[in-house]
């Protein structure tokens, strides 16, 4: 066998390897995507999310949640050596 043709061999072989790698990743992304629409139909709704009626408007936390986070850090720097 001629170097020549041990080569066109190793292209075929190299063409046919990554012919099947991208049919084979093709058919799961395809797969992926089908059984993603079957969930998604299937699936019942998901509930609204719920706003805390306790939340601050201003975005800033509260005196407790304030304290409890001072309290922490406390805690925190007092066992760093």
């Amino acid at each position: 066998m001629q170097s020549t043709e041990l080569l066109l061999k190793g292209v075929e072989l190299m063409l046919f390897g990554m012919g099947f790698v991208f049919v084979f990743l093709s058919l799961l992304i395809l797969s992926v995507r089908l059984m993603s629409a079957v969930v998604a139909r299937c699936a019942p709704p998901a509930p609204p999310a719920a706003v805390s009626p306790a939340a601050p408007a201003t975005g800033l936390p509260d005196a407790d949640t304030l304290a409890a986070i001072s309290i922490a850090v406390a805690r925190h720097r007092a066992r760093r050596p």
